[in-house]
C-alpha cells in the first residue's frame, strides 16, 4: 500500500528502463494502459512507483529493477521529501549495523507493525551512538524503556528524544547558509541554551510513508553493507543536487586534517555532510563534535559519522554562533569550512560574548568571528583549520584583529590555495591554521604558502596531490625545525613584524619572493628551443593540399544502431568505483589533456577507459571525439562523457571518431536549452564503408589528430615564452639586449 506513495518522474523512468526520455514520452502517446500521472505538474509529471514497475515488466521492458534504482526512486519520490527519507534511511541503516537482531524482529510482519516498533528500537541506538550530543544524561533512562519496551511487548509507539512527537525538520537546504531563529545572547555569565539533537527518534506515523525505502535499504545493505548503503544514497542525492549545498573535496577534506595532526577530540561547528570529520584519522578512543544550523544537514553528519567508525559521535543542529551546542568543549582540533560573506551572523546580538578574545568582528567580517569561535572551542595548544575567501587576509575592517592574531601567535599558517581547489571553483581560497597559544612565542613567524602554481589548465582543476605534497612539506618543515622556511615562489616564513603595517596585508603573495630563476634566461632559453622544434614538426605535420572531390551520398548509419547491431558498446560516465584511479573528465577530453578529474568512491562499478575506445562529450556544443592511447587508458570515465568501444573487426576507431566530429553532423544530433547544448551521441551519423576504406580515412584523421596536437602544444610553448619574457623584463632577471 505505501509503495504506491512513492512517485517517480520521466526521467526516472528512463532510468529504470534504460532508455531515453523521448521513449517515455512515445510510450505514454502510444499505449492507453500507461499509468496516469499521480502529482507533478503539467509539463513534468509524477508517477506511481509501483504502477509504473508493473506496466513496464508487463510490456517487457523490464525483467527486475535493479536494488540500488528501486530504492533510490524510492527515497526520490518520498511524499514528505528526500530529505526526510534519507535521515529514516540513515536511522533504520544505523540499527541494522549496530544491532542487526533487533532490526530483524521489528521488521518482521505488516508495515503498521514495523512504523509501530521501530521507534523504540532506533530511540535505543540512537542514544547509544549519538545520545551523548546535547544533555546525554536526559534520555538514558527513556532508551532503557525502549530497549524493554520491544524485548517484553514487541512493540510501542514512537518516542522522541527531543522530548515532543515532532519529527525531523526538513528545512531547506540552503537554510545552512541562514541563521537559526535568534536566541539569547551568549556571555560568560548567560551561555546560550543548548541546541537541538542532531537525529530526533521519528515517530511511528512519520515512519509509515518510509517502510517500503527502510525495507528496500535493509536489502541494500545485506548486499553493500549498511555503510556503504548510506554513502550510495547520500551520495546520489548531492549528485542530484548539485547547486543546493556547497561541499568540502575530499581531497582538501584530507589536506585540512593532516596539517590538523593527530586528534582525539575534533570538533567541526559548520559540519554541512561531515566531509571534514570523515577525513579525520581514527584513533582510539576519539570523539567527534559536529553542529550545522540545517537541522537535516547535521542529522545526516551525525548519522554517516555513527556508520563510518567506532568514535564517539556527538551531533547538534543550531546556529553555532548564537546557540553553541558545546560552550565547555575544549577540542584538540577544530575544521571549519564556514558559510562566506554573512552579514546576518549575531553582530547586533553578540557584542559582549567572551569568544571574541582578539576582538568584535565587524559586520562583515562574519569569518573572523568563526576563527576565534574555533580558537575558543580549542584546549591549548590546539590547532584549527578554517578554508576562508582570500578577502579575510587583507580586508581592512579585519586589520586589527588579524594583527592581534599575529601579536599572540595564534595564527601559524596561511595558504594561498590555486583556483578549482573547492567551490566557489573560480575563486583561489585560503586555509588559515591557527593555534590557541600556550606561550607567547619569543620569535613568532608566520608560515605563508602560495599554491597558485599548481592551478589546472582550463577547468580540469589544479594538481591537487602537488598542492597536497608541497603544503604539508612547508607545514611540516616549519613545525620540526621552528627556524625559517624558504622556498622561492612557494613559501616562506615570515616575521610577525614584517606584518604588522597599517594594512596588516598577510595575502602570501605580497611576501613571497619569485621563483629562483625557474623562468629565468637559462629556462627560456631551453622554452625558445621547443617552441622551435615543435613549429618545424608543426610544418612537416600540415596536411596536403585538400583536393576536390563531387559530393559522397554514402549510405549512412547512426550510433545507436551500431550499438544495437553488436557493432559497437556505449557506455555513460559518472561512477567513481571501489578504487581511487584517474578520472577523464569532459574538460580532459576537450583540452587532449590528462586525466585530472575526481569522483567520490561508489558501490557502482566505474567505466575504465581502453586503448582504442573512442570518448565524446555531450555537453557544450563543441565537435570533440578522443581517440584512448596507452597514455590516457585504464582511467574512470567522468559525467558527462560517452565512451564508445568498437569491434575492431568491424569499426576502426579513427574512422568512428573523424566522423563524429563532423560540425553538421554534430548540429543535427544536438538538442538546445535556453542555456546549455546536448548532444545526443545515438543519433551521430557515419558512413556504412567497407573495413579497409574506413582505414584508409582513419589514417587521414589520425594524422590531422597529431597536427591539432602539436599545434596546442606550440601554443603552450609560445605563451610560456611571452609570459616568461615579460615577467623576466619586468623583474630584472633578463635584459632587454
Amino acid at each position: 500500500m505505501q509503495d504506491n506513495a512513492t512517485e517517480v518522474t520521466a526521467a526516472g523512468i528512463a532510468r529504470l528502463a534504460g532508455v531515453g526520455r523521448a521513449a517515455v514520452s512515445n510510450w505514454r502517446r502510444r499505449h492507453a494502459d500507461f499509468p496516469k500521472p499521480v502529482g507533478g505538474t503539467e509539463t513534468s509529471p509524477s508517477f506511481a512507483l509501483a504502477e509504473v514497475e508493473s506496466w513496464l515488466r508487463k510490456q517487457g521492458k523490464l525483467a527486475e529493477v535493479p536494488l540500488r534504482e528501486r530504492v533510490w526512486q524510492q527515497l526520490a519520490g518520498h511524499p514528505d521529501g528526500a530529505l526526510t527519507a534519507l535521515v529514516h534511511a540513515g536511522c533504520a541503516l544505523l540499527l541494522i549495523h549496530e544491532r542487526p537482531t533487533v532490526w530483524l524482529h521489528v521488521s518482521a510482519g505488516s508495515d503498521e507493525r514495523l512504523a509501530a516498533m521501530l521507534p523504540a528500537a532506533l530511540d535505543e541506538v540512537l542514544t547509544a551512538r549519538l545520545g551523548g550530543a546535547v544533555e546525554p544524561t536526559v534520555h538514558s533512562g527513556r532508551a532503557s524503556d525502549a530497549a524493554e519496551a520491544v524485548n517484553k511487548s514487541g512493540g510501542a509507539a514512537g518516542v522522541n528524544r527531543s522530548g515532543g512527537t515532532e519529527g525531523v525538520n526538513t528545512a531547506h537546504p540552503a537554510a545552512s547558509l541562514a541563521p537559526a531563529s535568534p536566541a539569547t545572547p551568549a556571555s560568560p555569565a548567560t551561555p546560550a541554551s543548548p541546541a537541538a539533537p542532531a537525529v530526533p527518534t521519528p515517530t511511528g506515523p512519520q515512519l509509515l510513508p518510509s517502510a517500503p525505502l527502510l525495507r528496500g535499504a535493509a536489502e541494500l545493505a545485506a548486499e553493500v553493507g549498511a555503510r556503504q548503503a548510506f554513502e550510495f544514497l547520500l551520495g546520489r542525492h548531492l549528485d542530484a543536487n548539485p547547486r543546493q549545498y556547497t561541499l568540502t573535496p575530499s581531497e582538501l577534506a584530507g589536506l585540512m586534517a593532516d596539517l590538523a595532526g593527530p586528534a582525539r577530540t575534533v570538533l567541526d561547528p559548520a559540519c554541512g555532510t561531515g566531509a571534514l570529520l570523515r577525513a579525520v584519522d581514527v584513533r582510539p578512543g576519539q570523539e567527534l563534535y559536529a553542529q550545522d544550523g540545517a537541522p537535516d544537514l547535521a542529522a545526516l553528519t551525525a548519522l554517516r559519522l555513527a556508520l563510518h567508525s567506532r568514535a564517539g559521535v556527538h551531533g547538534a543542529a543550531g546556529d553555532t554562533l548564537r546557540a553553541d551546542a558545546y560552550p565547555e568543549l575544549r577540542a584538540d582540533a577544530v575544521l571549519c569550512h564556514p558559510p562566506f560573506n554573512e552579514r546576518n551572523w549575531g553582530h547586533d546580538e553578540l557584542a559582549y560574548d567572551a569568544r571574541w578574545e582578539y576582538g568584535f568582528p565587524a559586520r562583515t567580517e562574519s569569518e573572523l568571528a568563526w576563527v576565534q569561535h574555533a580558537l575558543a572551542r580549542l584546549a591549548d595548544g590546539g590547532t584549527a583549520v578554517l578554508l576562508m575567501p582570500p578577502a579575510v587576509a587583507s580586508r581592512r575592517s579585519g586589520r586589527r584583529i588579524r594583527a592581534d592574531l599575529l601579536r599572540r601567535g595564534a595564527l601559524r599558517a596561511l595558504v594561498a590555495l590555486p583556483a578549482g581547489a573547492a567551490p566557489p571553483y573560480s575563486i583561489p581560497l585560503h586555509l588559515w591554521v591557527l593555534r590557541r597559544p600556550d606561550r607567547t612565542p619569543a620569535t613568532p613567524e608566520v608560515l605563508l604558502v602560495d599554491t597558485g602554481r599548481f592551478a589546472g589548465e582550463g577547468r580540469g582543476g589544479p594538481d591537487r596531490a602537488a598542492v597536497r605534497d608541497a603544503v604539508l612539506d612547508a607545514w611540516r618543515a616549519f613545525e620540526r625545525d621552528g627556524g625559517p622556511v624558504e622556498r622561492p615562489g612557494l613559501a616562506r616564513s615570515v616575521p610577525v613584524i614584517e606584518l604588522l603595517d597599517d594594512d596588516v596585508d598577510l595575502a602570501p603573495a605580497r611576501h613571497l619572493p619569485p621563483a629562483a630563476a625557474a623562468d629565468g634566461a637559462e629556462e627560456l632559453t631551453a622554452v625558445r628551443e621547443r617552441l622551435g622544434e615543435t613549429l618545424r614538426l608543426t610544418v612537416g605535420l600540415t596536411p596536403p593540399p585538400a583536393v576536390q572531390a563531387p559530393h559522397a551520398r554514402w549510405p549512412l548509419t547512426t550510433v545507436g544502431e551500431l550499438a544495437r547491431g553488436g557493432a559497437l558498446v556505449l557506455r555513460t560516465g559518472g561512477n567513481g568505483g571501489h578504487a581511487r584511479v584517474p578520472v577523464l573528465t569532459d574538460h580532459d577530453v576537450i583540452a587532449a589533456a590528462a586525466p585530472s578529474g575526481t569522483l567520490p568512491e561508489s558501490e557502482e562499478e566505474a567505466v575504465l577507459t581502453e586503448p582504442g575506445d573512442v570518448v565524446v562529450p555531450v555537453l557544450g556544443g563543441g565537435a570533440v571525439a578522443r581517440v584512448i592511447d596507452e597514455a590516457t587508458a585504464r582511467a574512470a570515465l567522468g559525467r558527462n562523457l560517452v565512451l564508445l568501444r568498437p569491434d575492431h573487426a568491424a569499426l576502426d576507431p579513427w574512422f568512428l571518431a573523424g566522423f563524429l566530429r563532423g560540425t553538421a553532423n554534430n548540429r543535427q544530433a544536438s538538442s538546445y536549452a535556453s542555456t546549455a547544448t546536448r548532444l545526443d551521441v545515438r543519433r551521430l551519423q557515419l558512413p556504412r564503408l567497407p573495413l579497409a576504406e574506413q582505414r584508409r580515412y582513419g589514417a587521414r584523421f589520425r594524422a590531422l589528430d597529431e597536427f591539432e596536437r602539436t599545434l596546442r602544444r606550440a601554443s603552450r610553448l609560445g605563451e610560456h615564452l611571452v609570459r616568461g619574457m615579460y615577467d623576466g623584463l619586468t623583474d630584472g632577471t633578463v635584459t632587454p639586449d
